[in-house]
């Protein structure tokens, strides 16, 4: 099945040397990813990658930034959200080869396996914006909303169970 967003890079095309991707999603992509997002709309996906091949494989760095309206957790109200997220990938053939434990240095790259003669920038850039979508964004009216319905927030929270009024019946009766 071919993603909503799909950028595909051939890997014939990609050298050692630094190339430059840009690209941005079309309305019809947009509206697509929003629904298999399930957030209202997605107004604005862009994504500029530096992509190069070394010894292990094709290196892919870069931004990805959106501009997107969730529904509030609690109120469905819309929000709207910026997404500016950083890239840096490593795209690597034989993905199931790395056994046993990998130790993990500073710059360490987040691996996605090739999948025929292409790597697809534009499904990164779909798989980073799902990211970093908040997962239970709330309005500015939530919390009102959550009292009125009777939920209380954490700081009002007192736990109620046998030993919960011990401590200060001790101290009363001194």
């Amino acid at each position: 099945m071919t993603p909503e967003f799909s950028r595909p890079e051939r890997l014939d095309t990609i050298g050692e040397r630094d190339r430059s991707v840009t690209f941005a999603a079309t309305p019809e992509e947009r509206r697509k990813l929003a629904a298999r997002f399930a957030i209202l709309s997605v107004d604005l996906l862009e994504a500029h990658f530096t992509i190069r091949r070394d010894t292990s494989g094709i290196v892919a760095k870069g931004h990805v930034t959106a501009k997107v309206v969730q529904a509030c957790s609690v109120t469905d109200e819309p929000l709207t959200a910026t997404i500016d997220e950083p890239v840096a990938l490593r795209f690597v053939d034989d993905f199931g080869a790395v056994d046993g434990e990998i130790e993990l240095s500073d710059d360490a790259l987040d691996t996605v396996p090739i999948d025929g003669g292409a790597v697809d920038l534009g499904e990164a850039a779909a798989e980073t914006l799902a990211l970093a979508l908040d997962p239970f964004p709330r309005g500015p009216n939530a919390a009102a909303a959550l009292r009125a319905a009777g939920v209380i927030s954490e700081d009002e929270y007192q736990p109620v169970n046998a030993f919960s009024g011990l401590k200060a019946k001790l101290e009363g009766k001194g």
